[in-house]
């Protein structure tokens, strides 16, 4: 078995407004938009990234711009919820007076022991922040948004789905991917079943619910697309890649994406799960100072910027209250 991953990467979902995607997760939740680029398997499309103030792993949410898509058909082989952390009761009790003030529906309950703050996006992406206890990794605090830097989103907490049957999944999961389930809880009255990826922590679990009596998913906007689990480097990425060829798991190969490298592999019941690597960055070809400024592309995109940048979608960004 390769080394063990480590926690998220990142979560990629679709959004029908770009623009009002932005001013959501920058504005209202006091995130850095850390690069602007495009969908790299269909350079038509852009695509943001949303993280700390230093792009650092383990803390980016991305969405891919699918303009006027109707909404995700909910339901079982899909990512139900994406988690984000927070330190201490004083920091959700500001979030929800946040939330209040900006309009944003949400309600204060627990789940899996923790107190929880769900609510949605407006493209219906399905979020909550939680107490971490002071547990995970500490995103770097941004300076560009109204959110004190104690009460600023830490980073990425675990990953929610429902899955029609557990089995196929726990199998990737365990023998494939090399997680361990460590405790169930009940959730609305489905059994949930918690993986933790290394040494586990609140940044570093699944939540599956096994959930056969919904429908299957379909995608759409508010949809979440995959999630990213962290490989430190290309030679882990080669290792886990003969590990899941070795075991019998088709898989996608090695993907560069500039900014990481790639492994994708699907889950038989819809669920994707993307190993990424932490090297080289998101601030690879951009200056710290100014990530997300301007239009990034890989380099094999280059000779086509002129016409990418002519037929993306404009961007229209707000300022922070």
């Amino acid at each position: 078995m390769p080394p063990t991953l480590s926690g998220l990467h990142h979560v990629s979902a679709l959004t029908a407004d770009l623009s009002r995607n932005h001013d959501f997760y920058t504005r209202v939740l006091g995130l850095r938009l850390v690069k602007r680029t495009v969908n790299q398997d269909s350079p038509g499309m852009s695509h943001l990234f949303y993280a700390d103030a230093l792009g650092t792993p383990g803390t980016e949410t991305t969405f891919f711009d699918f303009p006027r898509a109707a909404r995700e058909h909910r339901g079982q082989g899909a990512v139900s919820l994406t988690t984000f952390r927070v330190t201490g009761e004083e920091a959700l009790t500001f979030w929800a007076g946040r939330l209040t003030g900006l309009g944003v529906p949400h309600e204060l309950t627990r789940r899996d022991g923790r107190p929880h703050l769900p609510f949605e996006d407006p493209d219906g992406t399905r979020l909550a922040l939680f107490d971490d206890g002071g547990e995970g990794p500490r995103g770097g605090p941004w300076a560009g948004t109204d959110v004190p830097a104690a009460f600023q989103l830490q980073g990425l907490g675990y990953s929610g789905s429902a899955v029609g049957d557990l089995t196929p999944t726990r199998d990737l999961l365990e023998r494939g991917l090399g997680l361990r389930e460590v405790r169930t809880y009940d959730l609305e009255g489905h059994p949930t079943h918690v993986f933790a990826l290394g040494s586990g922590g609140p940044h570093a679990e699944l939540h599956l619910s096994v959930r056969p009596d919904l429908p299957r998913a379909r995608p759409g906007a508010g949809g979440v697309h995959h999630v990213a689990l962290r490989v430190r480097d290309e030679a882990e990425l080669s290792a886990w890649a003969r590990h899941l060829t070795a075991e019998g798991f088709s898989h996608s190969g090695e993907v560069d994406r500039h900014w990481f490298r790639s492994v994708y592999v699907r889950d038989p019941g819809g669920l994707v799960f993307e190993l990424a690597t932490d090297r080289p960055g998101l601030t690879a070809d951009e200056p710290l100072e100014t990530l997300g400024q301007t239009l990034s592309l890989p380099p094999r995109f280059e000779p086509r910027r002129a016409t990418i940048e002519a037929h993306l979608p404009p961007l229209t960004t707000q300022e922070t209250p």
